[in-house]
């Protein structure tokens, strides 16, 4: 994890009150949504960006035919980048969200929140 990664991870979530905009049921209804604060969304969308650059350069290395071991170190790259993402959505999620939710006594949550890490383990 670089610098970067530990800055935003130390940063997101610690505020819940901006992320579920002080009312537990939006982050839990039907609709599912989340309401991340305008600084969450601007360092996840920023992140993804990067992404997004990141799968086009290897998209044009493969196009202009770079050599196989290139290109799967930057498939690596990509797939770490947003590994660290995923790390930094959950984590907001779980201070937020999960909590809202046990505090409801909505204990089926922790379910949902297995289900989901295990399918980031994988």
């Amino acid at each position: 994890m670089d610098k970067e990664d530990a800055d935003e991870i130390s940063t997101i979530g610690e505020n819940n009150d901006n992320h579920c905009a002080g009312n537990s049921d939006s982050c839990h209804s039907s609709a599912r949504n989340s309401h991340h604060s305008n600084e969450e969304k601007r360092k996840l969308v920023s992140r993804l960006n990067r992404i997004e650059g990141q799968i086009r350069g290897i998209k044009s290395m493969i196009e202009k035919d770079t050599y196989c071991d290139d290109v799967l170190n930057q498939i690596s790259a990509a797939q770490s980048a947003l590994g660290s993402t995923a790390k930094l959505l959950l984590e907001a999620h779980m201070k937020s969200c999960i909590v809202d939710r046990i505090e409801a006594g909505e204990h089926e949550v922790i379910d949902e929140l297995l289900v989901t890490v295990a399918k980031l383990m994988k």
